[in-house]
């Protein structure tokens, strides 16, 4: 098949999920979001179309949905769906909501602003789908959640989990000219950072859902690689680069050597002549994997 991928923030720590992103970072979070779907759409839809349910579903969760990539995707795929979109942030949930009635979706949707880390989640009915895109891993006691999605579910539904094995790439392994490698030292640096903060990212979900009760019945690596000649278009690509790398520089600032952190500012520098978006070499790369696990009937 074609290779597929999660939308929801694969670039991003205390993402778009029920997470612990701070207010004051809703925003460009949510740029960056609709960065991902946008880049990543095609790929979505071919990772739903892969999923082994047995009858279309009527009743859909999002589990993190962030700003809507998923949702809005699995209501395209399944024209007689309705989503409850789950999120702890109230700015991403206008958004959908938004969103929503701009499509004239608004009756198939329901957001539910819900800290999924609480002892009681909120009435989120019985679902035929679980959707948890890049969400999981986000929280305190994921084997928890996982025994409550299996208990939410209808007998014989489907969860499907997406999990990060690391964030997009996007420069050549030998640039920037002066400091080849760049992008790559940046990430072993974000690496030691979520170990720290994100310990259950890249996590091997297959025997975590075997235990909360699950027959996994597929599991598959996604690769992504997008050039700037394929769609989306270049200027997108550049724009999701430059997002994504400003991010990134956040966590590991002090973790490079100054050197490598001048290099990075400069790639970062819209107005000046090294910036990210004058180069014509940039590409997505990324790699994700997804399980379809379903409830026993």
């Amino acid at each position: 098949m074609t290779h597929a991928h999660t939308t929801q923030a694969p670039t991003h720590a205390h993402g778009h999920t029920h997470g612990h992103a701070h207010t004051s970072d809703h925003h460009g979070e949510a740029e960056i979001l609709e960065l991902d779907a946008q880049v990543l759409a095609e790929h979505t839809a071919a990772l739903i179309d892969r999923l082994p349910l047995q009858a279309p579903p009527r009743r859909i969760v999002d589990l993190g949905c962030g700003t809507g990539a998923g949702t809005f995707a699995l209501l395209d795929r399944f024209p007689e769906a309705h989503v409850t979109a789950v999120d702890t942030s109230a700015a991403h949930l206008q958004r959908v909501r938004e969103k929503a009635c701009a499509r004239g979706d608004e009756g198939r949707v329901r957001t539910v602003q819900a800290d999924l880390d609480a002892a009681d989640w909120p009435d989120l009915g019985t679902p035929d789908l679980v959707w948890a895109s890049a969400s999981m891993h986000h929280m305190a006691d994921p084997d928890r959640a996982l025994r409550t999605v299996h208990g939410l579910l209808a007998p014989g539904g489907l969860l499907a989990v997406v999990e990060l094995s690391g964030f997009p790439r996007f420069l050549p392994a030998d640039a920037p000219e002066e400091r080849p490698g760049l992008e790559e030292r940046c990430h072993e640096a974000s690496a030691r950072f979520h170990a720290e903060h994100v310990p259950h990212r890249g996590a091997d979900w297959g025997p975590k859902l075997t235990g909360a009760g699950f027959t996994v019945e597929d599991e598959h690596v996604i690769t992504v690689n997008i050039g700037r000649t394929e769609e989306p278009s270049a200027e997108t690509i550049g724009a999701y680069a430059l997002n994504s790398l400003r991010r990134l520089r956040r966590s590991v600032a002090d973790a490079l050597a100054p050197e490598d952190l001048a290099a990075l500012d400069r790639l970062l520098d819209t107005g000046g002549p090294g910036s990210l978006l004058r180069r014509d070499d940039l590409a997505v790369r990324t790699e994700r994997t997804a399980w379809a696990a379903r409830r026993p009937a």
